[in-house]
């Protein structure tokens, strides 16, 4: 990169994602549309003002180019997984967007800084049943026969209706 006066050449600002962050089941667990809204937030963020991001639904979905019900389930997917926290609620009469805290960057104060919550790294998916010891009844595979016996019925091969053609035999 070129030196001007002994100082880089401007690059401008970016987003900086951690490993740690990258590679927490809360992140991998995301919506595709709560990573765009995250990132869109993140661009708000100016090192001073967190807590204070304002974006609404509507400025989201037009930024993004997404409805807006897909951005409010984005925006409850990253609150749930702890990136984000509403810290004042907008008011749609007098034309105010929520303001919302990115919990993994720190929060200036009066007096000083506060240090990031990482609410995110608390967050664990839901355990699913998985193994041998699941039943194997319902699966999402046709069966070859009837899998379960329920209510007396007993287990015979699936076979298809077969039908009597009329006319010579011959397919046209």
């Amino acid at each position: 990169m070129a030196k001007r006066n002994g100082k880089r050449a401007e690059e401008g600002q970016y987003a900086p994602l951690p490993y740690a962050v990258l590679k927490s089941d809360a992140w991998r667990h995301l919506s595709g549309a709560a990573v765009r809204v995250f990132l869109e937030l993140h661009t708000r963020f100016n090192g001073s003002n967190n807590g204070k991001l304002r974006l609404s639904y509507a400025e989201a979905a037009e930024a993004l180019n997404m409805g807006k019900a897909t951005v409010q389930r984005a925006f409850d997917d990253l609150q749930e997984k702890g990136f984000v926290v509403l810290e004042r609620e907008g008011n749609w009469y007098h034309r105010q967007a929520h303001e919302w805290r990115l919990t993994t960057k720190p929060v200036q104060m009066a007096r000083g800084r506060l240090s990031p919550t990482n609410d995110w790294r608390s967050w664990r998916p839901e355990k699913t049943e998985r193994g041998s010891e699941t039943e194997r009844c319902g699966g999402a595979v046709v069966p070859f026969q009837n899998p379960c016996e329920v209510d007396g019925s007993k287990l015979e091969p699936v076979r298809a209706k077969k039908r009597r053609g009329h006319g010579s035999g011959t397919e046209h």
